[in-house]
């Protein structure tokens, strides 16, 4: 059972789900920032494809190395801490990624912010758990998940029409620039947070998560097949698109990809008690997915740009669901273990699965083979969001 913390007032309540919502688009402003300005570093780095597709592969890769790390250091220095040092490391590693137009540098940096992130995500769904009461978790997590969602949107969306033209053209300069909203929000997170009891602090916590439990292992399927769908999509619908002639979709099929994600978290936030917990939502959002791939690979332009909004929209909505659940079937000393098995297994699967399709398609030369890892996705998460006992509702 989860220990009740004691419960804040309401303006507590609303300013820890304020800081919440900051850490979230700290997580992902940087992430979001690089792939606008790729032509440039390309251009002027001499970078070759498959060292861009490392760059870019690079930070979901270690999403799943350091997630287990991450789960070390919030045993050893609790989870508001282990925060701001993640977020922290993700600033510094933002901020240099550009200096001296060096590749080395900007390998360097992007692995230094890509652990920052690594190691922070583990930490809030522990901190909801100490932060809030059982009754606040799903909205908090919804609202966690919208500032991950707008961190994306707005790192993707302003870079080139803002960022870029006051770091006058430098791309080194824009992710600087880009490093000052983050750097400010992660003092505010440092100054504002509540912080741990003594008592949770001098604890002696495990952090190695259990890989005999079957939580871990479901909620790391359930999360790693909604992530397949969104970074297997975000992947392949700008060649798929190209390739059947379809060019002028990319832009409009990307768009509603990621603008299609932010509704799964108003409508969570709005109804955390019918969604939080439960298989019918997942299982849903699996059966989706499916019937959206049908359409997408189908159907008229149209048709094509509201499936890829229906990608997004299922993606999300695993995403949030799974973000929940630790706090509500972990102990509420093991939630860091819990998290950081289930991102490592996710993010590991969502990073290898996206692999096959561009594989098959090389081997076959079919362009709609790039979307077996959608489906593959989709998939897993009807499989693994299927047995009852795992969930704390049916």
């Amino acid at each position: 059972m989860r220990s009740a913390p004691t419960a804040p007032s309401r303006g507590e309540t609303g300013l820890r789900h304020a800081l919440l919502w900051l850490a979230g688009a700290d997580l992902r402003i940087p992430l979001l920032a690089l792939p606008p300005l790729l032509p440039l570093i390309h251009r002027e780095l001499h970078l070759n494809e498959k060292e861009i597709a490392a760059l870019t592969g690079l930070p979901v890769l270690l999403l799943a190395a350091a997630a287990i790390p991450g789960s070390l250091l919030i045993a050893r220095v609790g989870a508001r801490r282990a925060l701001i040092i993640g977020l922290l490391a993700t600033v510094l590693g933002s901020a240099l990624r550009g200096i001296g137009s060096s590749t080395a540098m900007l390998f360097a940096m992007t692995f230094l912010m890509g652990v920052g992130v690594a190691i922070a995500q583990p930490a809030i769904p522990t901190l909801i758990n100490q932060w809030l009461e059982r009754r606040h978790v799903g909205m908090a997590t919804a609202i966690y998940t919208n500032g991950l969602l707008v961190g994306e949107a707005l790192g993707a969306a302003f870079t080139l029409p803002i960022v870029l033209p006051l770091a006058r053209g430098s791309w080194g300069w824009s992710l600087a620039w880009w490093a000052l909203p983050v750097l400010a929000s992660t003092l505010a997170i440092a100054l504002l947070s509540p912080r741990t009891p003594a008592a949770a602090r001098s604890a002696r916590l495990g952090w190695m998560p259990d890989w005999r439990d079957p939580h871990t292992w479901q909620l790391g399927m359930v999360q790693g097949g909604g992530s397949t769908i969104y970074f297997g999509a975000n992947a392949f619908i700008p060649g798929y698109l190209h390739a059947i002639g379809h060019a002028a979709l990319v832009g409009p099929s990307l768009t509603a990809l990621n603008v299609g994600q932010l509704p799964a978290s108003l409508l969570v936030a709005l109804a955390a008690n019918r969604f939080i917990g439960r298989r019918g939502p997942l299982i849903a959002a699996g059966a989706i997915t499916a019937a959206a791939l049908v359409a997408f690979l189908s159907t008229p332009p149209a048709g094509m740009v509201l499936a890829a909004g229906v990608f997004g929209f299922c993606g999300s909505l695993v995403l949030i669901l799974t973000l929940a659940m630790p706090p509500l079937v972990a102990p509420p000393d093991t939630v860091h273990r819990l998290s950081a098995g289930m991102f490592a297994i996710s993010y590991a699967y969502a990073f290898a699965v996206p692999l096959l399709g561009g594989i098959v398609w090389d081997a076959t030369g079919h362009a709609a083979s790039a979307f077996i890892p959608v489906a593959i996705g989709a998939l897993t998460v009807l499989v693994a969001s299927s047995p009852r006992r795992l969930m704390p509702r049916g």
